[in-house]
């Protein structure tokens, strides 16, 4: 075991007081793993929407103080009770989502669903004992889907860490444990498009151009990219987008105009907006008899699908996925091997890094358009 196991460390970590206001870098203290649980030192993070989306709380539960951060490579500090596939010194990307290994979800190959730790974005505690890992003067901050890797040492579940390849750059592959396995994994996995194919990417984020990388990976000939943002267009030719729409641009659904660019429709679609007019649009936009759509985005809380049944009696198919319907431990591994052969590019989908003092900037990127994904140093 490591000389700090079973210690409280203290560190520095980005907390998040209140909706919408910038993180603020604080000295914490980081408390043991518990029984089933694994506390690893962060070397690497990066900001997703989804950090943003819930820390300006708008249509969200806000829960504050908070520590956000899903995103990140790190090393196995220590372990606790009953912990089996891990140990100090293990290289590992924690997940979101996880796998226990013991429900009918884990055991079944179509599903990554576990009953026991799937995503809850509204529980802000350790499942072992319902309590914060994570305090400052005696003030407990909370957690954030399992994982507040915008801490230099964080704490998780067990089942929610996957151990990787120690020789993959945790920089690079960091990436992989949230945004690009669900988009690429959304195409591959779910999609399938056939070699030849259309398909439909609808937001070119960085979900989206993971969800396009996909649809190029398994072969598809016309990837047709759906933005509000035209600047996006350009960028997106690295991901093999080919064609463009903006919504904007017409006076009419998209759906009607992708339905007229591809003679009735694509063969697949894929969400990665959270919008649920872009939600509609994929599902209508794919073509009847065979067309199928995969919908990525997290909608608001309130929001509700609306379309026609006909639509299904079409033979239109409709699905979603979390995490690109890959097992965290299971999977995730392999999703970095991938890279390690030189089968999936990270780098270009990397636009900006920054350390951890600097982490504001990592929004402002965002809030700007201008990147895919930052990457924050956490070892200055």
């Amino acid at each position: 075991m490591s000389s700090t196991a079973g210690q409280v460390i203290k560190c520095r970590a980005a907390v998040a007081w209140e909706a919408g206001k910038p993180l603020s870098i604080e000295e914490v203290e980081v408390a043991p793993p518990q029984a089933g649980e694994v506390r690893l030192k962060i070397l690497f993070t990066a900001l997703c929407h989804t950090d943003v989306y819930f820390w300006e709380a708008k249509g969200q539960t806000p829960l504050f103080p908070r520590i956000f951060g899903h995103e990140a490579g790190g090393i196995v500090e220590s372990v606790g009770e009953g912990v089996t596939h891990l140990k100090p010194g293990d290289h590992a990307l924690p997940v979101f989502t996880g796998e226990c290994g013991e429900c009918p979800h884990c055991k079944s190959e179509e599903s990554n669903m576990c009953d026991l730790l799937r995503i809850n974005t509204d529980r802000g505690v350790m499942i072992n004992d319902g309590k914060s890992r994570f305090s400052k003067n005696g003030q407990p901050i909370y957690h954030f889907v399992g994982t507040s890797t915008f801490s230099e040492y964080t704490v998780a579940h067990a089942g929610c860490v996957a151990k990787i390849d120690p020789s993959a750059p945790l920089d690079k592959v960091c990436i992989l444990s949230c945004g690009i396995c669900t988009g690429f994994g959304a195409t591959v996995n779910v999609a399938k498009p056939k070699p030849g194919s259309s398909v439909a990417i609808f937001g070119l984020g960085a979900v989206g151009l993971s969800a396009a990388e996909g649809a190029r990976v398994s072969g598809a000939s016309r990837i047709i990219g759906v933005d509000l943002m035209s600047s996006r267009f350009e960028k997106a030719k690295k991901f093999g987008v080919n064609e463009f729409v903006n919504p904007k641009d017409h006076d009419r659904p998209v759906q009607e105009v992708i339905a007229e660019m591809t003679n009735g429709g694509v063969d697949r679609a894929v969400e990665c907006t959270g919008s649920i007019q872009a939600m509609i649009s994929a599902f209508e936009c794919v073509h009847d008899g065979w067309g199928v759509a995969v919908l990525v985005g997290v909608p608001n809380k309130d929001d509700a699908f609306k379309t026609h049944p006909v639509n299904f009696l079409n033979e239109r198919t409709l699905k979603g996925t979390f995490y690109g319907n890959y097992k965290p431990r299971s999977d995730a591994p392999s999703v970095v091997d991938m890279y390690m052969r030189g089968e999936l590019e990270l780098e270009k989908f990397i636009t900006h890094s920054v350390p951890l003092s600097e982490i504001n900037k990592a929004f402002d990127y965002m809030f700007k358009g201008e990147s895919i994904r930052c990457i924050i140093r956490m070892q200055e």
